[in-house]
C-alpha cells in the first residue's frame, strides 16, 4: 500500500527536523519545506526527505510545495506576518485537497492576548479548522524544555541556572515528544481529526526542582539565580535570537509569573497518542549537557564567563522602535491567557485561579502612542 506524502513546515526546526524525521523511518514520502537550502536541509535530503525551498507567504511557491501532497504539519514561522503565511497556506490546502493538517500553535493562543504572535495563532487555528473537507488536529504546547536549557552552558560552567518566573511551575515537553504527538496524529487522521492535544512532561517543576534535575545531568551542584526580564533579553539578542520572537517572550515571562503554564498540567497526552511516556526534564538536559559546547573545557569556560560578565553591558531589543516601526494591530482591550474568558473556555480553565504570589504578580505596563504595552 502507497503511503500518503506528508508536507513538513519548518522542516529544520527543533520539530519540524524531527517530524521529518520520524515519518521517514515509519516509510513515509516526506516533502520538507524550507527557507532556504543549506547544511540543515541537505542533511534532510541525505536521509530520504524531498525539499521544497519556499517562503510561507509567497502563495505561488507554497501552492507548488503542496501539489501531490496529502497530509501536513504545519509549524509557523516566527514573524509578524505569520497570518499571511497562514492564509496562503489554507487556500493551497484547499485547491489540493489536503486531506489533513497538523498544526502546531501555543497554549496561550488567544483572540486579546498582548502578543501578536499569539493572537495570530489563535486565528490561524480557526483558520484552519474551517477549510472545507480538511480534518485539522492541533498541537498546543506550553513552554518547551528547550526554553529553560537554553542557559544549560551557565549551569556547567558557573553552576546557576537563571530564571524568571517567580514561583510558578510547568511540565515542559522535550522537542522531540512535541514532535511524535504531531506523527502519531499525521499517521491516523480518523483518530485524531477535530482534537486538540498538549504535550507536556510527566510533572510540573518550580525553578529549584529543575536546577535540581540539571545539577544531576551536568554532574555539579546547581543553584537557582533569579534574574530580572531585561537581563535575560539582553543574553537572548547578544545570542543571536531574533527580535521577532522575544517581542512576545516578553509577555509570555509574565504568563509564567501568573501561573499559565501550570493550569492542566501535567497531562498524559504524550502517552495517549503515541504509546510511550514522556520525557522527563533530567533526561532532557541530560542530551543538552551532552552537547560539545557544554563540555567542562577551558575554552568553554571562559567563553561562557565572558558572556556572563558582558551581558549587563550589552544593548538589549528596542521594542518601542520595533512596534513604530511594524505598526501591527493591537486589541482595545489586551488580556493575558488567564484573565482571558475565552481562553478559560476553550481550555476548560475554571474561573478561580490562583493568585501570584507577592513580588510576581503582573509587570508593570506602559502603552506607546499606538497603545503597545512595554513592560519595565
Amino acid at each position: 500500500m502507497i503511503k500518503p506524502r506528508i508536507i513538513v513546515t519548518g522542516a529544520t526546526g527543533k520539530t519540524g527536523s524531527v517530524v521529518v524525521s520520524e515519518l521517514l523511518e515509519a516509510g513515509y514520502p516526506v516533502r520538507a519545506m524550507v527557507h532556504r537550502e543549506d547544511a540543515r536541509s541537505a542533511r534532510l535530503k541525505a536521509h530520504g526527505a524531498e525539499i521544497a525551498v519556499a517562503d510561507m507567504s509567497d502563495v505561488e511557491r507554497v501552492a507548488d510545495a503542496l501539489k501531490d501532497v496529502q497530509r501536513a504539519y504545519y509549524c509557523p514561522p516566527i514573524d509578524p506576518y505569520m497570518i499571511q503565511g497562514a492564509a496562503a497556506f489554507a487556500v493551497a490546502a484547499k485547491e489540493v485537497r489536503l486531506e489533513h493538517i497538523v498544526g502546531l500553535t501555543q497554549w496561550l493562543a488567544s483572540p486579546s492576548h498582548p502578543a501578536l504572535m499569539t493572537r495570530q495563532s489563535w486565528l490561524v487555528d480557526r483558520l484552519f479548522s474551517m477549510i472545507p473537507g480538511v480534518a485539522h488536529t492541533i498541537v498546543n504546547p506550553g513552554f518547551f524544555a528547550d526554553a529553560y536549557l537554553a542557559t544549560i552552558g551557565l549551569a556547567v560552567h558557573l553552576g546557576i541556572f537563571p530564571w524568571m518566573y517567580g514561583n510558578s511551575r510547568n511540565a515542559p515537553p522535550s522537542n522531540e515528544d512535541i514532535a511524535r504527538v504531531a506523527v502519531a496524529a499525521l499517521m491516523d487522521p480518523a483518530r485524531h481529526a477535530g482534537k486538540s492535544y498538549r504535550p507536556t512532561g510527566p510533572e510540573l517543576l518550580g525553578a529549584v526542582d529543575m536546577a535540581k534535575a540539571i545539577g544531576r545531568a551536568v554532574g555539579r551542584s546547581v543553584r537557582v539565580v533569579p534574574t530580572p526580564a531585561w537581563l535575560f533579553m539582553k543574553a537572548a539578542r547578544m545570542r543571536g535570537y531574533p527580535i521577532d520572537v522575544f517581542s512576545g517572550v516578553r509577555y509570555y515571562i509574565d504568563d509564567h509569573k501568573r501561573g499559565a503554564f501550570e493550569l492542566g498540567a501535567p497531562t498524559t497526552d504524550v502517552l495517549d497518542v503515541t504509546g510511550r511516556p514522556a520525557e522527563d526534564f533530567e533526561t532532557i538536559a541530560r542530551r543538552y549537557a551532552a552537547q560539545p559546547s557544554n563540555q567542562r573545557t577551558f575554552g568553554n569556560w571562559l567563553r561562557t564567563f565572558a558572556q556572563f560578565m558582558i551581558t549587563p553591558l550589552s544593548p538589549g531589543f528596542n521594542l518601542d522602535r520595533y512596534y513604530r516601526e511594524l505598526r501591527p494591530p493591537f486589541p482595545s482591550v489586551p488580556l493575558f491567557a488567564t484573565d482571558s474568558k475565552v481562553w478559560r473556555r476553550e481550555h476548560a480553565i475554571a474561573d478561580t485561579l490562583k493568585p501570584a504570589a507577592p513580588g510576581h504578580g503582573r509587570a508593570p505596563i506602559a502603552a506607546t502612542s499606538r497603545g503597545q504595552w512595554l513592560e519595565f
